[in-house]
C-alpha cells in the first residue's frame, strides 16, 4: 500500500502543526511500549509482526474492543495506543477518553478505515494525538509511533485537509462568542500562532520572523499557558473558533 500521511505535530511547544514539532530520532533508553487495539485479530497480528522487527518498539499487549482497551491500558500503562475507531462493545473514540483518564501519559493514534470528518474531529476532541488511515504502508506505522512518542501528532494529509475545512465551516456556521473574553495575546504571539496554523515548524517560523528557535518555543509555551491549552493543535483550533485567526 502506498504511503498516505504526513506529520501534523502538536503535543508540546517543541512540536509543529501539519508539520509541527521536534524532529524524531533522538536515542531512547527504553523501547516505546505499544498497545494494539482492533477488532480484527488478523490485523492485530500483522501489526505485531511488523513492529516486532523494530528494536525501539515493543508491543506490550492487544485488545479486541474499546472496553478491553481501557482495562489493558490501565494495567499496562503503554506509551502509545494504536486503536481503531469503530469496534464492537465500545468504539475507539469513546475508549480514547477513558484511556486518557486511566493512563494519562499514553498517547493515542487512531489507525482506521474511517475517513469521516466527524470521526476525525471527535477523536481529536477525545484526546487522540494521531489519526491515520489504514491505507498507509505498514513501514510507516513505526515511523508514526516514533513521531507521536517524540511529541508530534500524525494526521493523514487527506484528513488534515478535511479538518481545516471543518474548522472553516464551524466558524462560518456560528456567530456565538464566549462570555469570557479570549486571553489577550501579544502581537508577536499572534504572528507565531498564525504561522503555526499554516503548518510551519519552529525552524521555519524562526527564519520567517528573524528570531531564534528557542524564542519561538518560548512564544508557543506562552500562548498555551495564556489559552490554558495543552497542545499546539488545540491552540490553533481555539484561535480559529474565537476568530483570533481567520481561514480564507
Amino acid at each position: 500500500m502506498a504511503d498516505s500521511f504526513g506529520p501534523m505535530r502538536d503535543e508540546d511547544a517543541d512540536g509543529d502543526v501539519v508539520g509541527m514539532g521536534p524532529d524524531p530520532g533522538a536515542p531512547r533508553k527504553e523501547p516505546i511500549r505499544v498497545l494494539v487495539v482492533d477488532d480484527h485479530a488478523l490485523f492485530r497480528r500483522g501489526l505485531e509482526i511488523v513492529l516486532a522487527a523494530e528494536e525501539d518498539i515493543q508491543v506490550v499487549g492487544e485488545a479486541g474492543d474499546g472496553a478491553e482497551a481501557v482495562d489493558k491500558a490501565a494495567d499496562l500503562l503503554p506509551d502509545i495506543v494504536l486503536m481503531d475507531v469503530r469496534m464492537p462493545k465500545r468504539g475507539g473514540i469513546e475508549a480514547c477518553t477513558s484511556i486518557k483518564e486511566v493512563a494519562p501519559s499514553a498517547k493515542i493514534i487512531m489507525l482506521t478505515i474511517s475517513d469521516e470528518e466527524a470521526d476525525l474531529y471527535e477523536a481529536i476532541k477525545a484526546g487522540a494525538t494521531g489519526y491515520l488511515l489504514k491505507e498507509i504502508s505498514t513501514d510507516e506505522v513505526a515511523t508514526a509511533i516514533r513521531a507521536v512518542a517524540d511529541g508530534q501528532s500524525q494526521i493523514s494529509p487527506s484528513m488534515a485537509s478535511k479538518l481545516l475545512t471543518e474548522f472553516k465551516s464551524m466558524i462560518q456556521r456560528t456567530d456565538e462568542r464566549r462570555l469570557v473574553p479570549a486571553p489577550r495575546l501579544t502581537d508577536r504571539e499572534l504572528e507565531v500562532l498564525k504561522l503555526v496554523a499554516t503548518g510551519m515548524n519552529n525552524r521555519d517560523i524562526a527564519k520567517e520572523l528573524f528570531i531564534s528557535e528557542n524564542t519561538v518555543k518560548n512564544h508557543v509555551r506562552n500562548i498555551l499557558e495564556k489559552l490554558q491549552l495543552h497542545s499546539r493543535m488545540e491552540a490553533v483550533v481555539y484561535a480559529m473558533r474565537e476568530k483570533i485567526l481567520e481561514i480564507r
